[in-house]
């Protein structure tokens, strides 16, 4: 029977679930270009407003990863595993996740993207290392996963096509909100990039694209089922993001805090309870360890000891980055032109941030995109970012701005300001607020 796509949209418009057969034929087509970018956008309308079931996710996801390239490694001697997060403000888990599970026998092929919205992306991130490729050949990227035990790359044209193309249609057509395609999105290429496990991070909170606890758990629930039921072994972790996650919001900034994180120079409490959090419930799904605490005694080791840190200097430098960046990462990262504190509008306790206002204030002062072909300034931001509950007076700054122009830094100061309110008193939030499984 020859292949309509107005059919299968005429159906889902109407309510009526799809078949994995339908979904697989609309994806190959829109692949190949028997399926109209008009098509594709009018299936995504109705998905939207109609959504989807599991089985239904579950077979987008697995017809997106089938689009391109799926990535096979078993020739690896251990468990390959990855984490994604649904983005935040001040999160650069990834950069130590990765050489810190590298350190305990886990490889990491992880795939990752640039920024969205008021949320930085981990690629700008490594953009701000000099000499470090985020789009290696695949070869390339195979032989440092091998040797460093991961390698943080940027997504290849051959990985999950399908899903690039689709969600810049649905980015101009009002339908990036929808769980069912957000899920698919996500997966599709965490699938093609061959893992075993992957652990989610889903966030909640004011500086999430969730901001309610019941859309991050229905969210996270989404993906950790249609994963499962995709072959793809995961778990997810709710965790807070009413306030940033380290005290370093900006490219260059949270690379700096990154390293000082991996050679114990400084650790923000909250981001290395997150980041080890992870880093075990993967321990654990893989089989490295028998249970999470006895993963968590692992990565804490491996962290500790400086092991981590040696396998992040060894994949910075596999990809073009200096040899010498851990040690002398002062001489690699350059600074702003202006550095100075920001001081709160008056004093108290902070009470509570809007985290996606600091986001947008990273935005401002060029850290971050307004339109995708935007360059970005990878030497600004804010460090010394102060947390719920801290005190800020005439003496005690609530971050410290680093700007490329005096018009920049004012407004992302007057930005950063309005962020922050103070009181008597912050309510208290669970950094991780739930966990969901794969049984639940």
């Amino acid at each position: 029977m020859v292949f309509l796509p107005q059919e299968v949209i005429a159906k889902k418009r109407d309510g009526q679930a799809l078949s994995a057969d339908e979904i697989a034929a609309f994806i190959h087509g829109f692949t190949h270009g028997s399926v109209s970018h008009a098509q594709a956008a009018a299936l995504a309308m109705a998905v939207y407003f109609n959504d989807m079931t599991m089985p239904e996710r579950v077979a987008l996801t697995l017809a997106m990863r089938d689009s391109g390239t799926v990535l096979d490694w078993s020739d690896l001697d251990g468990p390959v595993a990855d984490k994604h997060s649904t983005g935040g403000v001040g999160d650069n888990v990834s950069l130590m996740l990765a050489p810190i599970l590298a350190a305990i026998g886990i490889y990491v092929p992880m795939i990752s993207g640039r920024g969205l919205g008021h949320t930085g992306g981990t690629l700008d991130k490594f953009d701000a290392i000099p000499g470090y490729t985020t789009s290696p050949d695949n070869a390339l990227f195979r032989q440092v996963v091998k040797d460093a035990g991961c390698a943080i790359i940027g997504q290849t044209a051959d990985l999950a096509p399908a899903d690039k193309a689709l969600y810049a249609i649905r980015d101009v057509t009002g339908t990036v909100e929808s769980i069912s395609l957000i899920t698919a999105s996500i997966l599709s290429k965490k699938l093609a990039a061959g893992l075993g496990a992957l652990i989610l991070d889903v966030k909640t909170g004011s500086g999430a694209f969730m901001p309610t606890l019941k859309k991050s758990r229905d969210l996270g629930q989404s993906l950790v089922t249609v994963a499962n039921g995709a072959g793809l072994k995961t778990s997810a972790l709710i965790t807070d993001m009413n306030e940033p996650l380290a005290s370093a919001a900006g490219n260059g900034l949270e690379v700096r805090n990154a390293v000082d994180f991996l050679t114990g120079k400084h650790q923000d409490a909250r981001l290395r309870e997150v980041t080890l959090a992870l880093c075990a419930e993967l321990a654990a799904m893989t089989g490295i360890a028998e249970t999470v605490s006895a993963a968590r005694k692992l990565v804490d080791d491996a962290l500790d000891s400086g092991r981590a840190a040696e396998r992040f200097a060894r994949m910075v430098t596999a990809l073009g980055g200096p040899a010498d960046f851990v040690e002398h990462m002062d001489t690699h990262l350059a600074p702003a032109p202006i550095i100075r504190d920001v001081f709160a509008a008056g004093q108290g306790t902070i009470a509570a941030i809007d985290t996606k206002g600091v986001g947008m204030a990273v935005v401002a002062l060029g850290g971050g995109r307004t339109m995708p072909s935007d360059s970005i300034d990878h030497t600004v931001g804010f460090d010394r970012l102060l947390g719920l509950g801290a005190h800020a007076d005439a003496q005690t700054p609530i971050a410290c701005i680093h700007a490329h122009d005096e018009a920049s830094a004012a407004d992302a100061t007057d930005r950063l300001k309005s962020a922050y309110r103070l009181g008597d008193a912050a309510p208290r939030h669970d950094l991780i607020a739930a966990r969901l499984a794969p049984t639940e």
